[in-house]
């Protein structure tokens, strides 16, 4: 397999506040929208790492209004930290390196977006939950996260992706495709879209909370996968929430129902044997037990009551959307072989319904630690 080509990372370097020497650069990390590169420096003949990433400016269409997001994000984060003992408040979130110019991104001469990030030593991510003690790290970062943004000052955040867990939105899309069906694929799929089309009135029910002022809205990851936490070495301590280009407005159940969907299932996302696809109730008792420990103090009891819906919730949606793109012809997702974004839909489907059978387990484990 050809590696693939490296930018220039010096030269990209040099635009950033960087006191080293350039050493080299190789690819970081398993990322599927930016391109992240580890750096190597030396300084007084000690070895140090920066990150440096270029952001896909094709799906962020505003990055200015993202990178003053994530500004403003881990300048409250940090100074929150700095308030607390036993924290660090460099270790504990991301620390952006300005540019030469006092700037938070550089534009190169072909129009690409850059940032500098710290590299946080000492702690590594991890792809697949492995344990419920992994899965309850991860539900207190990502608790600890909301809980620290809860009082971030106005204005508000910029909405990167609009409309990004809008269910009823994402359901209207996927009729419109069931409708137009452009590539005669309904036919195919007849029993995913009945199931779809049966579970229609789930779609709506949180936005509707938020719209009768039932749920209040709050400052949300929105990308909640394991390996957006980074776990210190030997402990797997959740120490600090990384890849923040979706922190926008939006409900605690967006990113929660997101760490239920990609934390608690077995499969892969897009399993072709359904056998293999179920739910494990011991890893959402570890991911609620974390998550209560960190937002209990700050969340509403009507908040907690749909915590544990909302896995279902998110996962139905990320189902519709992998079988509105089947149906449109795979025009957003990416794909490897035919008939992937159908098979996605399916493992999405099979784990909502498994969600939907343990639904009562799961209360009985909200009740067991709110």
């Amino acid at each position: 397999m050809t590696s693939r080509p490296l930018p220039d990372l010096a030269a990209v370097a040099r635009a950033f506040r960087i006191e080293g020497c350039f050493l080299d650069g190789a690819h970081h990390g398993n990322g599927h929208i930016n391109d992240t590169y580890a750096v190597r420096f030396e300084k007084d003949g000690q070895p140090f790492r920066v990150i440096l990433q270029r952001v896909n400016h094709t799906i962020f269409k505003n990055v200015p209004a993202l990178m003053e997001n994530i500004r403003r994000v881990t300048e409250h984060i940090r100074a929150k930290l700095a308030g607390l003992p036993g924290h660090d408040p460099a270790h504990e979130t991301l620390t952006l390196i300005p540019t030469v110019d006092a700037g938070i991104f550089h534009q190169d001469g072909e129009g690409n977006f850059w940032r500098a990030y710290v590299f946080l030593e000492g702690l590594h991510v991890v792809e697949v939950v492995e344990n419920a003690n992994q899965a309850r790290e991860a539900g207190r970062a990502f608790a600890d996260f909301q809980k620290w943004l809860a009082d971030l000052p106005a204005p508000k955040l910029f909405e990167t992706i609009p409309d990004f867990h809008h269910t009823p939105r994402r359901f209207a899309a996927l009729e419109a495709a069931i409708a137009a069906d452009p590539h005669n694929r309904a036919a195919q799929v007849k029993h995913e879209i009945e199931f779809a089309l049966a579970r229609q009135t789930m779609a709506s029910t949180l936005v509707d909370l938020l719209a009768k002022g039932e749920l209040p809205e709050r400052i949300t990851h929105n990308d909640t996968k394991i390996n957006n936490v980074m776990l210190e070495d030997g402990t797997d301590h959740g120490t600090a929430v990384i890849d923040l280009d979706t922190v926008m407005p939006g409900l605690v159940h967006y990113d929660f129902g997101d760490q239920i969907r990609t934390s608690t299932c077995t499969g892969t996302e897009d399993e072709r044997e359904m056998k293999k696809v179920s739910f494990r109730i011991g890893l959402f008792e570890g991911l609620a037990r974390g998550y209560l420990e960190g937002a209990r103090e700050f969340l509403t009891p009507r908040e907690i009551d749909y915590l544990a819906f909302s896995g279902q919730l998110i996962t139905f949606e990320i189902g519709i959307r992998f079988l509105t793109d089947f149906l449109q012809g795979d025009i957003y997702f990416k794909t490897r072989r035919t008939g992937q974004n159908i098979d996605r839909c399916r493992t999405q489907f099979a784990r909502a319904r498994a969600m939907e059978i343990a639904r009562s387990q799961m209360e009985a484990v909200i009740a067991r630690y709110r």
